[in-house]
């Protein structure tokens, strides 16, 4: 008898050769010995305990499945709203700084000397206009000693010329005062 067979399974040490040589000729008789064996029992006992344990792991992981695919999508969500966020965010500091642009000190003093410009292009389209209708005077303007001019509309048109010229001349001190270094602009 092969004494490694019987040491590495000592189960099968009080069986007579015939009944190991029958085992080895008929694979029924084999399996039958060979499943009674208490090693190949407790393999099999801790195979079941392990499918089992997979079975108990796998129901609890299908029950948590529709919280995960609701979390799934809820955070798919989260994160294209937030890409879109991301997006809009991009465009309002854009729109920011050309915002900001239009009110650096620079670009204001242009405005400014451009509003100072189209004011007194203003008073002077006003009086080129008066001149040119009041009576007693040619389309150059020149005294006609044949007309007169009514009171009322020389008082109305002193009013309105007046007016703004005076707003032109506020603007050119303020440009003259920013030129000078006199307006110093906060940041706050």
């Amino acid at each position: 008898m092969n004494t490694q067979l019987l040491q590495d399974f000592p189960e099968l040490s009080h069986l007579p050769r015939e009944d190991l040589e029958d085992m080895l000729a008929d694979p029924m008789y084999f399996q039958a010995v060979f499943y009674s064996l208490p090693r190949v029992k407790a393999l099999y006992q801790a195979q079941r305990e392990l499918g089992m344990a997979n079975e108990s792991l796998a129901n609890k992981n299908l029950a948590l499945q529709q919280d995960l695919y609701k979390l799934r999508s809820d955070t798919k969500n989260a994160f294209d709203e937030a890409k879109s966020l991301e997006a809009r965010w991009k465009d309002l500091e854009r729109e920011q700084r050309e915002i900001y642009q239009r009110l650096t000190p620079q670009f204001l003093l242009m405005r400014l000397r451009h509003a100072t410009t189209a004011q007194d292009e203003l008073s002077e389209t006003l009086a080129s206009a008066f001149i040119a209708s009041s009576p007693g005077h040619d389309a150059a303007g020149v005294s006609n000693a044949s007309g007169t001019s009514n009171g009322r509309d020389v008082e109305e048109f002193v009013r309105d010329f007046k007016e703004l010229r005076k707003v032109y001349h506020k603007r050119m001190m303020w440009a003259d005062r920013w030129t000078s270094g006199q307006v110093a602009w906060r940041d706050d």
